[in-house]
C-alpha cells in the first residue's frame, strides 16, 4: 500500500517532516544516506538545496531535484513516527480515494448523523476533513492506497 505524501518540510539536522494523506506525521533523518548514496552527499554540501525539498507528483515520494528522491514507503516505512494534535485527521478528499467512497457519499453521512459533525468531521474554511476512526468505524479498512 502506498502512503501518500501530501506535505514535507526540512528541518535542522538534515532531518524532514513527512505528513502523509492518512493523517499520520513522520521524522525522517537523511543524514545516513550522505554515505550510503553519493547524490545525498551534495544536499549535506548544499543546505539551500536541502530546504528545496517539495512533494513529488502525485505523492508517491519527495524530490530534491532530478537525481535526488526519495519513495513515500521508505519515507513511511523508516521514519521516526511523532504526535501532533493533527494525527487522525483525513481530508474529505483524501479520505474518499483511500475509502473509494464519494464525496457525496460523506457530506450524506454528516446530514444523516452517520459521521457526526464536530465529533467526527469538521469543516475548515472551505475544506472538511473527517477522522481515520470514525472512516474506519463507518467504512472499515481503507480499500486503496490512492
Amino acid at each position: 500500500m502506498f502512503h501518500k505524501v501530501k506535505a514535507v518540510n526540512a528541518m535542522p539536522g538534515y532531518r524532514l517532516t513527512v505528513q502523509f494523506a492518512e493523517g499520520v506525521t513522520k521524522i525522517y533523518d537523511v543524514k545516513p544516506l550522505f554515505a550510503k548514496w553519493p547524490p545525498f552527499k551534495s544536499l549535506e554540501n548544499d543546505p539551500e538545496l536541502f530546504s528545496a525539498v517539495e512533494v513529488d507528483a502525485g505523492g508517491y515520494g519527495i524530490v530534491w531535484n532530478d537525481e535526488i528522491d526519495l519513495s513515500c514507503d521508505e519515507l513511511f516505512e523508516n521514519g521516526e513516527t511523532v504526535r501532533t494534535p493533527f494525527d487522525g485527521l483525513i481530508a474529505f478528499t483524501d479520505a474518499t480515494k483511500l475509502w473509494g467512497l464519494n464525496e457525496s457519499t460523506l457530506r450524506k453521512a454528516i446530514a444523516y448523523g452517520k459521521l457526526v459533525s464536530g465529533v467526527d468531521a469538521c469543516k475548515y474554511g472551505k475544506q472538511w476533513v473527517v477522522s481515520a476512526k470514525a472512516m474506519k468505524r463507518e467504512y472499515g479498512d481503507p480499500k486503496t492506497g490512492a
